[in-house]
């Protein structure tokens, strides 16, 4: 195995001649470079034997200038406090019987935080330092979780502030002045904290659901599931809300082949897409049902569901952003999770979603599950 970036000098400064490349003592067959993190091998006289391009990249350190280097000199690492991270831990000269440094962040020349950790490579349990191993890896990709988490915190302490402060104004009146309303401004004052408990009761689900997506513990119950029955309940909620039933097209493709998914997961499916297509659409929604080709490998038919509307539709820019957190289009509103919480339920069934222009110029939001038949009824 080579270490692919430039060999190690034969001699180093001092006369040292370093121990063979980090590549010759695995024996895995595996390039260096291809590792993903950053690699640093030093000898057992603290010179670099192994920089792999990883390494160079996340240090802007080229791996000839590394190779050969004492390693305190090629990494001139730095604890948050400013203090040379070498010195305080001291591999070759501290405890022989440490074996590793867990993983911390660290400052590299520049103040450019990088997470590192390090490995003591021994002869025997407490004999001196053969080889240390280190690992690097950029911290911008915690950084974009942790964005996304304090983005997801923000936006729900905003969602909840509106409704709780509600709940509360209304029932301190009604406790402190009881007598001095009419009935109907009591049931009036009641459905709304009615509604609004509601609406805290939906975005805790929302957080559960994401929660369960991202660490991927979303339960599916399946039973047999009339998608075009399931369909035209939602229409029929809508008409009753007040929506005209001719804004609603209903099309059904016959026969559809018996889908056993989760009932009220597949609801909730419906209901971010036909809200999505009342609120922001305009014209006739339009809903098809048809038999389709299996998303999955293995199963030959599934069940696909169209949703379209006659609206402005999404711009051909945002079409890759719909289905990501906090997305919300042109038009404030809501939590921005639906079509990413619509696309995990979707993607746990092992089924697939896409969006794109409806004929009509709207949009077109598109799912199809597999029929997923229990094997017991094989």
């Amino acid at each position: 195995m080579s270490v692919g970036t430039s060999g190690a000098p034969e001699a180093s400064a001092a006369g040292h001649v370093p121990a063979p490349r980090c590549g010759d003592t695995a024996g895995s067959g595996i390039d260096p470079d291809e590792l993903p993190d950053g690699l640093v091998i030093a000898d057992e006289h603290g010179h670099i034997v192994c920089f792999n391009a990883a390494a160079a990249r996340i240090t802007a350190t080229a791996a000839a200038d590394a190779l050969g280097q004492r390693l305190e000199k090629a990494l001139p690492l730095e604890d948050l406090e400013g203090r040379r991270w070498w010195q305080l831990t001291d591999p070759y000269g501290g405890l022989a019987i440490r074996v590793r440094q867990p993983e911390r962040n660290l400052l590299l020349p520049g103040g450019r935080e990088v997470l590192v950790s390090a490995r003591y490579v021994r002869t025997c349990p407490t004999g001196p330092l053969h080889r240390l191993v280190v690992t690097l890896r950029d911290t911008e990709a915690r950084r974009r979780t942790e964005r996304s988490h304090a983005e997801l915190i923000a936006t729900v302490a905003h969602e909840l502030r509106s409704p709780l402060t509600s709940v509360k104004g209304f029932t301190a009146t009604l406790l402190a002045k009881w007598e001095r309303f009419t009935d109907d401004q009591k049931r009036l004052m009641l459905e709304t904290v009615d509604a609004d408990a509601d609406r805290v009761t939906r975005l805790i689900a929302e957080l559960l659901d994401i929660s369960r997506i991202d660490s991927g513990r979303l339960e599916v119950r399946r039973q047999p599931v009339d998608m075009g029955a399931a369909v035209g309940r939602h229409i029929q909620a809508y008409v009753a809300a007040g929506q005209p039933a001719d804004r609603f097209l209903l099309r059904i493709e016959q026969p559809l082949p018996a889908l056993w998914a989760d009932p009220d997961k597949v609801d909730q499916v419906l209901s971010n897409l036909l809200e999505n297509a009342v609120r922001h659409g305009e014209g006739t929604v339009t809903i098809d049902v048809t038999p389709s080709a299996s998303p999955r490998e293995g199963e030959d038919t599934g069940t696909s569901v169209t949703v379209s509307d006659e609206g402005p539709g999404i711009p051909e820019e945002s079409m890759n952003r719909v289905f990501t957190r906090f997305w919300r289009g042109s038009k404030r509103g809501g939590t921005g999770l639906g079509l990413y919480i619509v696309k995990g339920i979707v993607e746990a069934h092992g089924g697939l979603i896409t969006v794109g222009r409806a004929p009509g110029g709207g949009a077109e939001f598109r799912f199809t599950l597999p029929v997923s038949v229990p094997a017991y009824l094989v």
